[in-house]
């Protein structure tokens, strides 16, 4: 650093004009200012020319928008910012270096070790590695300790590039038989970028941090096993997972938030309330219990009447369809991979992975005028798409789902009231299930896709217009959208700061003239209507895994399968408990008895650990007064009551769903 500043300031104070033969750049800063300078010069002299502390806090710098390393020379005019361990690039340099450091510590403890690929992932990092066995967590031990001490040894980390063929032969040399069949299947003309860290090298375009002393805070989670390339006909690899912060009391957060989900893990509560279970024979399928199957009951029913109360005609398609359709309407290019098929009669069929182009064909029945539009149909369609056996989590990630799906068939000119209209049922629909805090993102074309420029310009020019006109903050996904137009995604915050995509409008110009879908327009003339795809919640499936794990299990009355119990102190007791019962039942409230001989203390501990939001017991005072003593689910004493008292109670509740108002 002490070179790095003092070059700076012999450039500083020398006279550019009396040198001839040096080149003067200028530098654009963030904030607007320029300085000039002889070239070549590096980022990190960038950095030291600004002040001692940015060099040092210095991790990697933006020159024209682009990451590069703070040894990254500059040699003609340009916009440069220094990325810090504050910015969003700066946080991910130091979890993709951390992947770095976790491979040389692996290889210093165990040099016969394999590295393979080691990328960032959300909050942190992993990295595959081939052994002759996999590792231990008691091996995760050691590693850790060793990162820690070659990041102490603050090595400076030096990008090299080698020739394609060079770069294979040297892997191979060395044993690295994963890395060099990478490198082989890089093009022949292209140079090979390497980040070396005293004796150790790997693969990578960077930028990383430029030495291992930046590197302070991380921890090493898990292992687990995955295949090679994400193939079960490879080799199984070791796969060693981190996380990695800028700072101490981040992580420390972090590692609390997630001691947090694992308390609320909805795999373990669906469990415990007797929800659902999945099983080896239907894998990524579902099988609801009944208690599971009346919060999902519940669920539907309450999107039903939303369809109802805002225009939409629910409709029910075919699960089968042939494979021309899904051939006309883009899927089969672009998805077929993740599409269950089958065969009858020499032909092609697949199970519909999505509803949209079925959809379709009901809007093609019958002709449409300009009048009719918009049309809005909704379904609660079963889908099924062959996600990898690795990806599937719980009722999260499935193979087997049903989406509150729909699609709104209306003109160019509506698109802007139908999205803005969708935003803000999408945010009443939100608060009835307790979520307040929603995140907006517009998701623009991907590589792959279908539609001209022209069509998805227009398209993506529509969704920014209705999110500005609803005056809501967004961040655009640059390359996100679904490969048949772009789209908005609204994510929510539940109660432990986490956010989950759940749904999203998109803009469809494409499928709806592919399928040859059209309306008569104003002057009589054949138009192709647009096509806007939307969900609420998604998958009904993974939104109630969230809920379980938002409301750790204590979900709010009008989900809750069991909404109360009535139990009995004594035997004596047993014929007001079951008049009791059937009056809760003939008023609609979903609840059960208990009247086994046992203690009260007992059924009572029981009944809190199913997290019912109401208890009711019935002693003999009670059954001679022709009331009920009532617990919350907090186990506060909510007295004697009578019953008439305690439905109004439920009823003022269940109507204030999630209980957030206005």
């Amino acid at each position: 650093m002490a070179l790095v500043l003092e070059r700076v300031h012999a450039v500083l104070k020398s006279p550019l004009s009396q040198d001839k033969e040096c080149s003067v750049i200028t530098i654009r800063l963030p904030d607007g200012s320029e300085r000039t300078f002889p070239a070549p010069l590096t980022v990190a002299e960038v950095a030291a020319s600004i002040g001692s502390g940015l060099a040092r806090a210095a991790l990697a710098g933006k020159v024209n928008g682009r990451l590069v390393d703070t040894s990254a020379a500059i040699t003609e005019d340009a916009n440069v910012a220094i990325v810090t361990d504050r910015d969003p690039e700066g946080i991910e340099i130091l979890r993709h270096s951390s992947a770095h450091l976790l491979a040389h510590a692996v290889k210093e403890l165990y040099p016969d070790a394999q590295v393979t690929i080691g990328p960032v992932i959300e909050n942190g990092f992993y990295y595959d590695f081939s052994y002759k066995r996999p590792f231990t967590p008691e091996d995760l031990t050691a590693i850790e300790k060793r990162m820690t001490e070659i990041a102490r040894r603050d090595l400076p980390v030096h990008r090299e590039l080698m020739p394609r063929d060079e770069a294979v032969a040297y892997f191979r040399s060395i044993g690295e038989a994963y890395k060099a069949e990478i490198i082989a299947s890089i093009p022949l003309d292209q140079d090979i970028s390497l980040y070396r860290q005293d004796n150790f090298i790997d693969l990578c375009r960077g930028p990383h941090v430029p030495s291992t002393g930046k590197l302070k805070v991380f921890k090493l989670m898990r292992v687990a096993g995955a295949y090679w390339r994400g193939d079960s006909s490879n080799e199984m690899l070791t796969r060693i997972y981190g996380t990695a912060w800028a700072k101490k009391e981040d992580q420390d957060a972090y590692l609390i938030r997630l001691e947090e989900a694992e308390k609320r893990d909805h795999r373990r509560l669906g469990k415990q309330l007797d929800l659902f279970h999945l099983q080896d024979e239907a894998p990524g399928m579902i099988f609801w219990h009944p208690k599971g199957w009346a919060l999902w009951q519940e669920i539907e029913q309450y999107m039903r009447s939303v369809y109802r109360d805002n225009g939409y005609q629910e409709v029910r398609c075919p699960q089968i369809l042939d494979r021309t359709l899904w051939e006309k309407s883009g899927h089969w290019a672009n998805f077929h991979k993740s599409m269950f098929t089958t065969e009858s009669e020499s032909r092609d069929f697949a199970i519909k992975p999505m509803n949209c182009p079925g959809h379709v064909q009901i809007f093609n029945q019958g002709i449409k005028s300009y009048r009719d539009l918009p049309v809005r149909y909704g379904e609660f369609g079963s889908c099924h798409r062959n996600e990898p056996s690795g990806a599937l989590h719980g009722v999260m990630r499935v193979r087997s789902f049903t989406q509150d799906d729909g699609h709104i068939f209306c003109t160019e000119a509506q698109i802007q009231s139908e999205v803005a209209d969708f935003i803000q049922l999408l945010r009443r629909v939100y608060r009835d299930f307790g979520f307040m805090d929603i995140q907006y993102k517009l998701a623009t074309r991907p590589e792959q896709r279908v539609g001209s420029d022209d069509i998805w310009n227009k398209s993506e020019a529509a969704l920014r217009f209705a999110l500005e006109q609803a005056g809501v903050a967004f961040e655009t996904l640059p390359g996100e959208g679904a490969f048949y137009g772009p789209k908005i995604e609204f994510h929510l915050r539940d109660s432990i700061g986490r956010t989950w995509q759940c749904g999203t409008i998109q803009a469809d110009f494409s499928m709806p003239e592919r399928l040859e879908a059209s309306y008569v327009a104003e002057d009589n003339t054949r138009q192709t209507p647009v096509m806007l795809h939307r969900a609420i919640l998604g998958s009904l499936e993974r939104f109630i895994g969230i809920l379980i794990e938002h409301y750790a299990g204590a979900l709010p009355l009008w989900l809750s399968p069991i909404q109360t119990v009535v139990m009995n102190i004594s035997e004596g007791q047993a014929e007001y408990t079951a008049t009791v019962v059937k009056t809760l039942k003939d008023q609609g409230v979903r609840v059960e008895s208990d009247l086994r001989n046992e203690k009260i203390n007992y059924k009572i501990r029981e009944h809190s650990l199913q997290k019912l939001p109401f208890q009711l017991i019935i002693g003999d005072k009670e059954a001679q007064s022709q009331q009920v003593a009532v617990r919350s689910r907090g186990g506060e004493d909510l007295g004697q009551m009578t019953l008439e008292t305690f439905i109004s109670r439920l009823n003022v509740e269940v109507a204030a769903r999630s209980g957030v108002t206005e």
